[in-house]
């Protein structure tokens, strides 16, 4: 047993697609080796991937795989002996083609296959050997990348070509000491690879075993290979560079960026860089976009969230002197900050107010109108939502709302999207409007994904609300529904969005009125599709709770009943699982499901008892008992304690049970039956107001 190296050295990968490049490229690997008996159940999988390099080590890999037992069937009976028992031709000629001859005729197994008996051959299959079990391994591998865009290019024969997401210039394949001979992306594999493509002591070196890889290739190539201990030392060099400054400043925290940064160099040396302190009268939003998403920076904040005018720079190359390399970056990113600072000025020299008009002409969808539309729409709709909860808010509402969109009209949302709302939210406070208008002008997208802040006052949790119900009613009044992973329009996010905002928020709001609601500002734009809208969140709802663990049987039961007020749904979860950890729940749940049975097969039981056909003891029982319980739960129920409504029921379940031992509803005497059924009835009803106590029912 020996240690197996294989690297595919390439031209600069996609930086965005390394980690998952890397990954997959060692697994696949690592995965086909073993599905071959090539490895052992202790080998070790070790992945490298750097801007110029996937590679693998795995520890403990045969040079041939164990011989391995195989029954295989050839056809039924029938077919491959005659009535006498001798082999027919088409068996002969089965054994031919498996190296076997008619003396392996005797040693036939026969076992049923379905209905039919049929022949199979037991044999030793030879382990395949380490070069044809790599080869299939390392075409795999390179078959099943997440590659994000195939580029096709040219051999060095200048005819043939190849697919690959970049050129491949060099393959390694070592077993220990030993180059195996194995060929992929016509290159045949060798021990010889590149380092850094400026740092290195020789543009190319020969790794002398597998085991020798990551440690030649950091001395001889200063490459660190390991994309992990690179992120690391990326990591630790931030917040060694920020304590140098001082002050408390700290490295924004980008995991996204640090994940890009990671897979852009290949020997990291992190410089501390700074422009002009001007920059700074700039919102700190604008400037830390242009430094991430335009240059890899890291911006440097203060111990109050500030923006410093410092920030760091990971470069590739490790200079005696790097005071160039600091001045360059300074020098690049001062035209970029330049720009955002001239878009600010000029952006602020018109109001919001007067950009209302400009949204008419900014397309939002071909069959639902411009912005312009939209903004209508959404106003209508929260103003609708404001007369329900916060009349005196109805004003900044309005305002908000017909305001919300202006800023994407502006210059600095033009040069960067990602600040829509942010900008019209410092635009606003420009303007001289309210900080409550201004606040929901920047929330009114909140949240924007799983996690993310809720708006921060009601005038903000109301333009939200709008228009995210605004996108939902439209999309799906025109038949624009989320299919698969597909989601273009975002509907399942806005979906959460809503359920969020009307739990959390407990909003005194009815789903299906909310829905219907916003239907009427479209006019006939779209269709009716209220029914699926409301289904679609339920839906996002009950996947939403479930991640938050709660049971699938407890999500079920309440949602069943399909609560309009949303934020409801916890305090009946709560109240749900209470009442499931009672004693008295399993019967109950299972006489619940007993008599939702019944009443189904029934033409709609009238939930009425008349005492005079009250016959047996256990029903005057039962229906005594729900005369002394019924009301106290209703209470309860009315007054929000879902808790205590349940628990109060509990005390029904030996009735119940005695009711079903000793009673009879299906009787042959009509009104008997009529009202036995209006018993069962008006339990369930009594019952099932919190949930469906049915769903509990194992």
């Amino acid at each position: 047993m020996k240690n197996l190296l294989v690297e595919l050295f390439v031209e600069e990968l996609p930086p965005k697609a390394l980690k998952k490049l890397g990954d997959a490229f060692a697994g696949v690997l690592f995965e086909q080796l073993k599905t071959q008996g090539l490895t052992t159940p202790g080998s070790v999988l070790t992945s490298f991937a750097s801007p110029r390099r996937l590679a693998a080590h795995v520890t403990a890999v045969a040079a041939q795989g164990a011989d391995k037992a195989v029954s295989q069937k050839l056809m039924p009976v029938a077919v491959g002996l005659d009535v006498s028992g001798k082999a027919t031709p088409a068996l002969l000629k089965k054994l031919q083609a498996l190296g076997a001859d008619a003396s392996a005729v005797g040693g036939l197994k026969k076992a049923m296959d379905g209905k039919a008996e049929a022949l199979f051959y037991d044999s030793n299959v030879k382990g395949a050997t380490l070069v044809e079990g790599l080869q299939k391994a390392l075409l795999e591998a390179i078959a099943k990348l997440p590659i994000p865009k195939v580029m096709t290019y040219q051999l060095a024969d200048g005819w043939s070509d190849v697919k690959f997401v970049r050129p491949v210039h060099r393959l390694i394949a070592l077993h220990g000491e030993t180059v195996l001979g194995v060929k992929a992306l016509g290159l045949e594999a060798s021990n010889m690879t590149e380092g850094h493509r400026f740092e290195s002591d020789v543009k190319a070196f020969a790794i002398r075993e597998a085991d020798s890889y990551e440690v030649q290739m950091l001395e001889q190539g200063k490459v660190i290979a390991s994309y992990s201990k690179r992120k690391t030392e990326i990591a630790k060099q931030l917040a060694a560079a920020a304590a140098k400054v001082g002050g408390g400043v700290k490295a924004i925290d980008d995991e996204a960026l640090l994940d890009e940064v990671t897979a852009l160099v290949e020997r990291p040396n992190v410089l501390v860089c700074e422009f002009e302190k001007e920059f700074l009268d700039v919102p700190q939003e604008c400037l830390i976009l242009t430094m991430k998403a335009n240059q890899k920076y890291f911006p440097l904040l203060e111990a109050s969230g500030k923006l410093s005018n410092k920030f760091l720079v990971v470069s590739n190359i490790s200079p005696a002197d790097a005071s160039v390399v600091i001045q360059g970056n300074e020098r690049v990113v001062r035209p970029r900050l330049a720009d955002a600072k001239f878009f600010f000025d000029q952006d602020r020299k018109k109001t919001l107010a007067s950009r209302v008009e400009g949204l008419g002409k900014v397309v939002y969808h071909n069959k639902l109108g411009s912005q312009g539309n939209r903004i209508k729409r959404v106003r209508a709709i929260a103003e609708a939502i404001a007369n329900r909860i916060d009349a005196g808010r109805v004003v900044d509402v309005q305002r908000a709302a017909e305001l919300a969109k202006t800023d994407l009209v502006t210059d600095m949302v033009g040069e960067f999207p990602e600040l829509q709302g942010i900008m019209g939210r410092y635009y606003a406070l420009n303007d001289g409007l309210s900080v409550d208008v201004a606040d929901a002008i920047e929330d009114h997208y909140k949240p924007r994904f799983a996690g993310d802040d809720l708006p921060r006052n009601t005038v903000g949790v109301i333009v939200a609300l709008a228009d995210k119900l605004e996108t939902l009613v439209g999309m799906f009044g025109i038949g624009n529904f989320p299919t698969g992973d597909k989601d273009p329009f975002a509907l399942r996010r806005h979906a959460l969005g809503v359920i969020r905002m009307l739990v959390e928020k407990d909003l005194p709001l009815g789903l299906v009125e909310l829905v219907e609601g916003a239907q009427p500002v479209f006019g006939e734009k779209i269709q009716d599709a209220s029914s699926a809208l409301v289904e679609f969140i339920y839906d996002r709802l009950a996947g939403s709770l479930r991640e938050q663990g709660y049971s699938a049987q407890e999500v079920d039961a309440v949602l069943a009943l399909r609560p309009q007020r949303l934020g409801d749904v916890p305090k009946r979860l709560a109240a749900v699982r209470a009442f499931a950890a009672l004693p008295e729940a399993p019967a109950l749940a299972s006489a619940n499901k007993r008599i939702s049975n019944i009443l189904k097969k029934t033409d709609g039981a009238d939930a009425h008892v008349s005492e005079l056909l009250l016959q047996e003891p256990a029903e005057k029982a039962l229906h005594a008992a729900m005369k002394q319980v019924a009301p106290q739960a209703s209470a309860q129920f009315d007054a929000g304690d879902y808790a205590a409504s349940l628990q109060t029921l509990a005390a029904l379940r030996e009735p119940v049970d005695a009711f079903f031992e000793g009673v009879m509803v299906n009787a042959e005497q009509t009104d008997l039956r009529l009202n036995r059924l209006g018993l069962l009835a008006t339990l369930h009803a009594a019952m099932n107001r919190v949930a469906d106590l049915s769903k509990l029912a194992s």
